[in-house]
């Protein structure tokens, strides 16, 4: 993946209103995963697995989980407010990021991530279908790996601890 065209500068909102810059995070590795917080079940597995996964380095490897932004990106900004989005990170993990904005804002930085996603009506409401991967970044914003979203957060947390000097 190294090499690859993925990523790129953002100015979204955070989960406490503020404005973020993909420029915040230099130096820092990060963890980008997009979701939506009415994702009945796969965004929550995933965000669980990520957030166990740097508990688990919290522990083992204080030193690269303290290297390590973890952040998640909404595909949904029109339920996915700052407040809503605080909520439900927090359930995860207490460093992770959460951002959202302007459906342009968030699909340009969906397409600059190579992630996919659309609104698909479903009975009186809808469901945000949207490509599943949660991306390595390093300290300069490049793409390193996807991770193991497949496996379990002890699996994850191996291959952050592979790549995070």
């Amino acid at each position: 993946m190294a090499g690859a065209r993925i990523g790129g500068a953002f100015a979204l909102t955070d989960q406490n209103g503020g404005t973020v810059r993909d420029m915040d995070f230099a130096g820092k590795w990060r963890i980008v995963y997009f979701g939506y917080t009415f994702c009945p079940d796969i965004c929550p597995t995933d965000m669980l697995k990520l957030g166990q996964a740097l508990k688990l380095l919290d522990k083992s490897d204080p030193k690269v989980s303290a290297k390590v932004a973890p952040i998640f990106v909404s595909l949904d900004p029109e339920r996915d407010t700052p407040a809503v989005i605080k909520q439900y990170v927090g359930q995860f993990h207490p460093r992770f990021t959460g951002l959202t904005g302007s459906l342009d804002a968030i699909t340009k930085v969906a397409r600059d991530y190579a992630v996919a996603f659309r609104k698909e009506p479903a009975g009186e409401s809808y469901l945000i279908g949207h490509t599943q991967i949660a991306y390595l970044m390093d300290g300069e914003g490049k793409p390193i790996t996807s991770l193991p979203l497949e496996k379990d957060a002890q699996a994850i947390a191996d291959q952050v601890r592979h790549w995070v000097p």
